[in-house]
């Protein structure tokens, strides 16, 4: 059994930073120790994290990795070096690719695929459509980590928005439903009346006000509302306005059956940088004011907005051409979700401490993965060592996403992720990643 020593960090966990140490034997915490304790068993490998943070690794409920069928823009091999290389250890990744995993059979496929590509640990979704119903009580609980279920404008026959067939998800899910919120009906109004004004591809500022406040709103109150009738566990997905704030509750997450994720785009950017940035900020639901963006800050502050994602979503550059209309949806951010939340805690927006509730123990807790989001004893050792002075700037040299661009190039950041544990392996070193190792299916009890 290898034991390796992580000695003089500054530890984050369970609302606590405390100086300590931590040993990993094999692939799992097997001891955590303050400062001045020793191993109690000699170890054959000694990492110094002096000056150093030591977090959980990130586990990130939101990513489209594209694969099968989109692997001209990403693949699990490519985006989860990405997400070695920004801290994140475990991910869950969504039902739109080709084909869509919306049979039992695609399904098995990607965790078939997962087990020879990816990094990382995984977890993929089921997409529900207005016609399967029926193979929900058949997913594996304890493997799937959940049902994905579009509200709003979809690929192919992912919209859902058949009344009798929503409620019929919603009480027959037997598991967490994550759902993206948006009102087709308010959107294609929107969109009729832009492109009368403006023509057949209106500049992408107008990009948030064809998906609008209103149109996000509506859909998320559906979406609790079902919720509340059946009794079904909620998590609304990329909240993206103020308003849809109103709808959560203030509570710890054992206390609600209705949870909220905010993604690092909507806390990062607002309307102002399209200017900047144009469509490679584009992305559904849209990024909007100051204001939404401000008051979602605040809310990661108390239980309002219980997780943090990415909605990590490849695109060619050259898809990204356009304006609202026709320029593709999506931006790759995984590779520096946790650099950039880290902004928000240098800025003083955010502690350390929630930081780690939020994009580590909450989606834990929330999903109910087995032994994972905690550094405790016993628990698989995803650790991630984070530098929070190192100050750097994102080239696109550093960029792994298959895509090669990112909305984060030539952004400076405060803090650097130094060392990326996945079961006690170390998957980046702080140059490179491990491309030979791979890794595990998360695990749910349930």
């Amino acid at each position: 059994m290898k034991r390796t020593y992580i000695k003089n960090a500054r530890i984050v966990n369970e609302g606590q930073v405390f100086e300590g140490s931590l040993v990993i034997a094999d692939e799992v915490i097997a001891e955590v120790l303050k400062a001045g304790e020793l191993p109690s068993v000699a170890c054959e490998e000694t990492i110094d994290a002096q000056g150093c943070y030591l977090l959980p690794g990130v586990i990130d409920d939101h990513v489209h990795f594209r694969d099968p069928g989109l692997t001209h823009k990403a693949d699990m091999y490519t985006e989860s070096m990405a997400a070695a290389a920004g801290g994140v250890t475990s991910y869950m990744d969504m039902p739109n690719t080709n084909p869509q995993t919306t049979t039992l059979e695609a399904l098995e496929d990607k965790f078939k695929d997962a087990a020879t590509k990816s990094i990382v640990n995984y977890s993929f979704y089921f997409g529900a459509t207005n016609n399967n119903a029926d193979s929900l009580a058949l997913l594996d609980k304890k493997k799937v980590c959940g049902v994905k279920l579009f509200m709003g404008s979809s690929t192919g026959n992912m919209l859902v928005d058949q009344m009798k067939t929503l409620k019929n998800i919603f009480a027959n899910a037997g598991m967490l439903i994550a759902t993206h919120c948006e009102d087709q009906h308010i959107i294609s109004a929107n969109t009729a009346a832009y492109k009368e004004k403006y023509g057949e591809d209106p500049d992408v500022k107008y990009h948030p006000e064809i998906r609008n406040e209103e149109a996000c709103y509506q859909s998320s109150a559906l979406a609790v509302q079902l919720a509340k009738e059946t009794g079904a566990r909620l998590h609304i997905m990329h909240i993206s306005t103020a308003k849809e704030l109103e709808l959560l509750e203030n509570k710890p997450i054992a206390d609600k059956n209705i949870t909220a994720e905010a993604c690092v785009s909507h806390l990062f950017f607002c309307d102002e940088d399209y200017e900047t940035f144009g469509a490679r900020i584009k992305c559904n639901p849209a990024i909007k004011s100051k204001k939404d963006r401000d008051a979602l800050r605040q809310a990661l502050t108390g239980n309002l907005i219980d997780v943090i994602g990415t909605d990590h979503a490849p695109h060619l550059l050259s898809e990204k051409q356009g304006g609202a209309l026709k320029a593709v949806s999506g931006m790759p951010t995984l590779q520096f979700s946790l650099t950039a939340v880290m902004e928000l805690v240098h800025e003083g927006a955010l502690t350390i401490e929630q930081l780690v509730q939020k994009m580590c123990h909450a989606p834990a807790t929330l999903y109910q993965i087995k032994n994972r989001g905690f550094i405790r004893p016993g628990y698989q050792a995803d650790l991630v060592l984070v530098n929070p002075t190192k100050v750097w700037t994102v080239n696109n040299d550093c960029i792994l996403s298959k895509c090669g661009w990112s909305p984060m190039e030539g952004q400076t950041f405060h803090s650097k992720v130094v060392k990326t544990f996945a079961n006690g392996h170390i998957v980046y070193d702080g140059q490179q990643v491990d491309t030979d190792y791979r890794g595990q299916a998360l695990a749910f009890d349930r």
